[in-house]
Parts: C-alpha cells; structure tokens; sequence
C-alpha cells in the first residue's frame, strides 16, 4: 500500500468515526450518517490498496 493512499483512507477513518461520534452524542442523525459513510470509504480504500498490494497491481 502507497503511504499517501494509507494514510488517506486512515485519516477518512478518523475523522469519519469523530463526526459520527460527535454528531451522535449532539442528536445530528444526518450529520451521523455522514460521518459513518466517511468512515466506510476509509475503510473501502484501505481495503482496496491491500488488494492491489496483494495481487500486484
């Protein structure tokens, strides 16, 4: 995995994870499932270098 790249979808994680938090604790159900969407493309992208990692792409 490109360092850039890990550090991208680690920083998505994050933030992701303290919007959602943040908004949960405030009672912003939208802003929440933003933040949790944020999360899941960390996620997504960090998966998806490990695959090219893996396979040699």
């Amino acid at each position: 995995m490109s360092g850039k790249e890990k550090l991208k979808a680690t920083a998505e994680q994050i933030v992701g994870r303290l919007v959602r938090k943040t908004a949960h604790a405030m009672g912003r159900r939208t802003t929440a499932v933003k933040g949790a969407a944020l999360q899941a493309r960390g996620k997504a992208r960090a998966f998806k270098e490990k695959v090219k990692d893996r396979f040699g792409f």
